[in-house]
């Protein structure tokens, strides 16, 4: 049996259809955000590059006031938290954070996970447990973690149509009345950009009495007076039951949670393998995100300037006619279309220009849908934006790339 051929095979494939995932080494410039050395493996010198593609959305992963209670907790406790949150792992750091965001959700608790797949992936499999018969109702957009949280949860599942609310009432009234059921859905898109219809969602929960989860990972920090999301936005948090989140994008640090009700937090905090077997996150990274989560609470600097930078170069795109997915959140896709090309535009972007964006290939994102995902934030200058939008202009240029009709 030749195990190496077929590893090798199966790399193979990727690289011949354009999908091969490269990563670039670089490591980020601490204050100098989006500035970042590059380490080429191709043998060129290193580089500075600025960083077009970070989910550090806001720049929190340079915020003085993260980094000073990091560098304090591991000063009074060290680095590890020792264990799982049943076994030495819970700090006081970790309880606070909970709390935390509680309040910042306006829920009554919140329990942390060592990532946002892992949180969603154990409450929404733990859910289908914990309820008998659970019917669960998944956008069919959702985020990859999601799709396998239901599929662990062993329950009966339907997959909606993408925010299509007639779709989604259909399924529902094809249900056993009498089943329990939850809908599952985002908040933010990420890689198109589009937010769902939360009212909405929320009024055939309420007819179908069926239970909402919502998946907030790319709104939290980045929208409502205190950053809790599109739900806190637009005045929808009390309708919905469980509110999942992330501390590694506009927090700038690791980690995921829910907050939900006191008793909901505990059942999964009691049953969810995800949640009972894993080493809990280390304590300065907790310390970070409460001061991170804090600072955004009773700051909308961030949030508002990463807004006007993010409407401004989707404006300058759209000038010279590079097909923007148009849309009404901080996310950029610029449609390429085509996997090898949209490799080469950003290999080039790397080389010729010093910008680093990943290309966005399958099956993140369906095939013939291949795009760049671009992310300003508040520390991009529009210096910086202008010599990106003629950096695109030539590539798109050079590559035969379709432009905007």
């Amino acid at each position: 049996m030749d195990y190496s051929g077929m590893f090798d095979g199966a790399i193979n494939a990727l690289k011949k259809e354009g999908r091969y995932r490269e990563f670039a080494n670089i490591r980020r410039k601490c204050g100098e955000f989006p500035v970042a050395k590059h380490y080429p493996s191709n043998g060129r010198p290193q580089c500075s590059v600025k960083v077009w593609c970070s989910n550090d959305y806001l720049g929190m992963g340079q915020n003085d006031l993260v980094l000073s209670a990091m560098h304090e907790a591991i000063d009074r406790v060290g680095a590890g938290s020792g264990g799982t949150r049943n076994i030495a792992g819970t700090t006081h750091y970790h309880v606070m954070l909970e709390k935390e965001l509680a309040d910042l959700h306006d829920k009554e608790a919140a329990l942390l996970f060592t990532s946002g797949y892992v949180a969603n992936d154990a409450s929404l499999s733990t859910l289908g447990k914990l309820l008998p018969g659970l019917i669960i109702f998944s956008d069919a957009k959702n985020h990859a973690s999601m799709i396998e949280g239901i599929r662990h949860s062993g329950c009966e599942k339907h997959i909606w149509r993408h925010s299509d609310l007639a779709h989604l009432e259909e399924l529902l009234k094809q249900a056993d009345p009498e089943a329990p059921k939850l809908i599952a859905f985002e908040s933010v898109y990420s890689m198109d950009g589009d937010i769902a219809p939360i009212e909405k969602i929320c009024d055939l929960a309420d007819k179908y009495n069926a239970l909402t989860y919502i998946d907030e990972v790319h709104a939290v920090g980045m929208y409502g007076p205190r950053g809790g999301g599109v739900a806190d936005r637009e005045g929808l948090m009390d309708r919905i039951d469980i509110i999942e989140g992330t501390l590694a994008k506009a927090f700038g640090l690791m980690g995921g949670y829910i907050a939900a009700d006191a008793n909901i937090c505990d059942a999964i905090r009691s049953y969810a393998s995800g949640f009972i077997f894993t080493t809990s996150i280390a304590p300065a990274i907790a310390a970070g995100a409460l001061a991170s989560v804090h600072h955004l609470k009773n700051s909308s600097v961030e949030r508002q300037t990463q807004q006007e930078r993010a409407s401004i170069l989707k404006s300058r795109l759209t000038d010279i006619g590079l097909p923007v997915l148009d849309n009404p959140s901080h996310i950029v896709p610029v449609m390429v279309g085509d996997a090898v090309k949209c490799k080469a535009l950003t290999d080039q972007l790397m080389e010729r220009y010093r910008i680093y964006v990943q290309p966005i290939n399958y099956p993140t994102v369906a095939i013939g849908t291949e795009r760049i995902r671009l992310t300003p934030g508040p520390m991009h200058s529009l210096e910086d934006i202008d010599f990106l939008v003629e950096a695109l202009g030539t590539l798109w240029s050079e590559l035969e790339l379709r432009r905007a009709a």
